[in-house]
């Protein structure tokens, strides 16, 4: 038999990190993938592979890599799963083996002994190899049974006359799919609203729409609207700096808020901060305050500089208040707030810890090294938290790295009232929250877990109709290998911060936890390739997590999907994201309502869609012409002779489903506007679907005609900064959203519980 050459080897490396070795687009045309974005990628994930000694080398070392570690670093188990066996690896000697015995504990995440056992002597290995001159062997050994759902760390210690071994596996028990309200099974369907928060107009917000205003609108919509659920864009962590940091979708980080959405006056501190107070009374604080309420757009930098100089006196007040005898922060804290914030930070344990010192850090570093904009161009001792140097910040800097637990404290308390009241409100969801795909590569995410994560590709997709030359998100995503070895912390992290403080998730392109498209650093999107995740394992996690919190969650599946990735997230309770204007039959007419599935979330448009009004007038094509998106006048023609095409087809849809409203025709399109009565016959349309959730957008119920964020841009458009043109108490006058409401509870009528 001939050897494998360098091509062969290299394949079956690939292969062995998950790499595909193509991929099939929109159009049905196969890709392969290059031997340059193989290797690239390879690299990324930190495995030399640009000889073929180093592809051998590699291959050997990934072959013998489980056998160096007595235990597995990770076993998801679906509770009704069979048979239950898990591995443990130790060297012996010819003969040991049936002297083997096995101790073992099963521990929970309370630090509580559940259950323990011994196995042996008499084992039979599983399987033996040679690793490096030494035998080793494999036993495989039942699960401990009756375990409830959750994480365990099982701790194993075996021993032989040559050598002893100990080792740890986390084992975690998951529940066969998320959760589902019981009015979903029963039939029952809810319908609510979705807003870009930050977009909110009051008279007393700073210039951007805050936690008080979300407050007063879900009151509002809940008790007079009859709404089930109100949908929100990622609240995640931002720099808050224009124009490139401001982008929900690309925050420093996932697991923490942005606390620019702070209402800084309900912070219990400010009744008792003179500072603080004295602050808002200065006329010139005030007028500068006006300034950017009345301003078109959100002033990100200018609105995070008014809330830090009083959040900063509300945290040398909160300090004074805290300690006893004074500032110390190591001393007893004496308040009830004191208290409620030590139990927050030790609840959040070292996740909060190295965030706040990621942001202390990255202050007091920008303003020593103005030229090292990014943790990746600060000095070498501090670019990586567990460094010498980043520990003897830790305590130099004690309060600049409080005051930053000290706003996530305090935004945590703030959103956790909203969700509180929603609930008592009686909402069925309630806040529905969205988990972007990634994080920013100079954020606190990338820094914190630059282990795990690839930072020498980005995330995006391949070609496709929406975006013919591809995407590239500039994202780093997640090292699948180094997830699993992690125990998938990072994972289980990320779903447990944002599931707390609401009743649904959505997961932005939630085929990453199948397959994610890579990208090398410097290559355009065409050249990059499909990575494997471990789907079964990140499923049955969310699954768990998703029980744990009550919590649904929503996939967003546009884009590339086969078919086999929608069935088994169908099998496990995400709900399918079905937007308007993509749910087309194969003769490019609007599917009818009956067509829609019932496990779905169904919206006319997302943030990177334009709105109903801007659809209408054909705004967004309009816009892509200005920026050059078109190589020709023609181009931009035909595109228009489409949209009229596409309107003719809302409307016959509409009118095969006797909603099309008086006066409307599809003759007249062309010259139609978009009308109060067409946005709500439309929407009114989606409420027939059987998808158990409907949202409607706040943009479309207010005929906003500019959309959220055209993608691609950066400086040439004002991306998610638009804010509403009416004001929350104009909202509650206006009779547009309550009609559409009324339109939408006719179908679907509010439900407690």
């Amino acid at each position: 038999m001939s050897q494998p050459n360098e091509q062969d080897l290299l394949h079956e490396l690939t292969e062995r990190f998950g790499i595909a070795a193509d991929y099939e687009d929109n159009w049905g045309r196969r890709h392969p993938t290059s031997d340059r974005t193989k290797r690239a990628i390879l690299a990324a994930m930190g495995v030399r592979a640009e000889t073929e000694d180093e592809v051998r080398r590699e291959l050997a070392a990934s072959a013998d890599a489980p056998w160096l570690h007595p235990c597995d670093p990770v076993l998801v188990l679906r509770v009704e799963e069979s048979p239950r066996r898990w591995s443990f690896r130790m060297p012996a000697d010819e003969g040991e083996d049936q002297q083997v015995r096995i101790l073992w504990e099963a521990w929970d995440e309370q630090g509580t002994l559940q259950q323990q056992g011994e196995t042996g002597p008499g084992l039979a290995p599983a399987e033996t190899r040679n690793v490096g001159g030494r035998r080793h062997v494999r036993f495989e050994l039942p699960v401990p049974s009756g375990l409830a759902l959750g994480y365990y760390d099982l701790k194993a210690y075996a021993k032989t006359s040559s050598s002893s071994v100990e080792g740890t596996l986390r084992l975690i028990i998951v529940p066969p799919h998320c959760y589902v309200p019981s009015q979903f099974s029963e039939g029952r369907r809810t319908w609510g609203l979705s807003l870009q928060l930050y977009a909110i107009r009051s008279s007393r917000n700073w210039g951007v729409g805050d936690f008080g205003d979300l407050a007063e609108l879900l009151e509002w919509a809940v008790k007079d609207l009859g709404t089930g659920i109100i949908g929100l864009n990622p609240l995640h962590a931002l720099k808050n700096s224009r124009p490139s940091h401001i982008s929900p979708y690309s925050p420093i980080s996932r697991l923490y808020l942005n606390v620019l959405y702070l209402d800084v006056e309900r912070i219990p501190e400010y009744q008792e901060s003179e500072p603080a107070q004295r602050m808002l009374e200065d006329s010139g604080f005030r007028s500068g305050l006006e300034a950017l309420r009345q301003k078109e757009l959100v002033d990100y930098d200018q609105v995070y500089a008014a809330k830090r100089a009083v959040l900063e006196a509300l945290f040398a007040t909160f300090q004074e208040q805290r300690d006893r005898g004074g500032q110390g922060c190591t001393l007893q804290p004496k308040s009830e707030r004191g208290l409620a914030f030590e139990r927050y930070v030790r609840q959040e344990g070292e996740a909060l810890e190295t965030f706040a010192l990621f942001q202390a850090l990255s202050e007091e570093l920008r303003r020593l090294y103005p030229l090292a904009r990014v943790w990746q161009e600060w000095p070498e001792p501090y670019r990586h938290p567990k460094s010498a140097a980043v520990a003897a910040f830790r305590v130099t800097h004690e309060p600049q790295v409080r005051f930053h637990q000290y706003l996530q404290w305090v935004a945590s308390e703030q959103l956790g009232e909203v969700a509180g009241r929603a609930r008592a409100l009686g909402m069925p969801i309630g806040l529905y929250h969205d988990l972007a795909l990634g994080s920013d590569r100079s954020g606190s995410d990338a820094w914190v877990y630059q282990d795990v994560l690839a930072l020498g590709v980005d995330t995006g997709c391949p070609p496709d109709v929406f975006a013919p030359e591809g995407q590239n998100w500039g994202l780093p995503p997640v090292n699948p290998e180094r997830l699993r070895a992690s125990g998938y912390r990072m994972f289980i992290d990320l779903l447990s911060n944002n599931l707390k403080h609401g009743g649904a998730l959505r997961l932005d392109h939630v085929m990453g936890l199948f397959r994610l498209f890579w990208i090398p650093r410097g290559l355009p999107p065409s050249e990059g390739a499909y990575v494997r995740y471990p789907a079964a394992d990140l499923l049955g996690i969310l699954a768990l997590e998703s029980m744990r919190h009550r919590a649904v969650i929503v996939g967003e599946d546009l884009g590339t999907v086969p078919a086999w990735i929608r069935e088994r997230l169908a099998d496990s309770r995400v709900l399918s994201y079905r937007v308007l204007y993509f749910e087309r039959t194969d003769q490019g007419e609007w599917q009818a309502p009956g067509a829609y599935p019932k496990q779905a979330m169904a919206v006319v448009g997302t943030h990177d869609l334009p709105t109903l009004s801007g659809f209408w007038a054909a705004q967004d094509i309009e816009v892509r012409s200005q920026l050059g998106y078109y190589p020709d006048e023609a181009a931009r023609r035909r595109l228009l002779e489409d949209r009229h095409r596409d309107k003719v087809r809302v409307l016959r849809a509409l009118r095969a489903e006797g909603l099309l409203p008086h006066g409307s025709s599809e003759e007249s399109a062309a010259g139609q506007d978009m009308t109060a009565d067409l946005c709500r016959a439309i929407h009114a349309y989606l409420a027939r679907t059987p998808s158990w959730v409907v949202l409607a957008n706040l943009e479309d119920a207010l005929g906003e005609v500019a959309q959220v964020n055209v993608p691609g841009t950066v400086t040439q458009y004002p991306n998610w900064s638009r804010k509403m043109s009416l004001s929350l108490e104009e909202l509650r006058r206006d009779p547009r959203l309550r009609q559409l409401a009324s339109a939408l509870r006719a179908v679907r009528p509010p439900t407690g519980g």
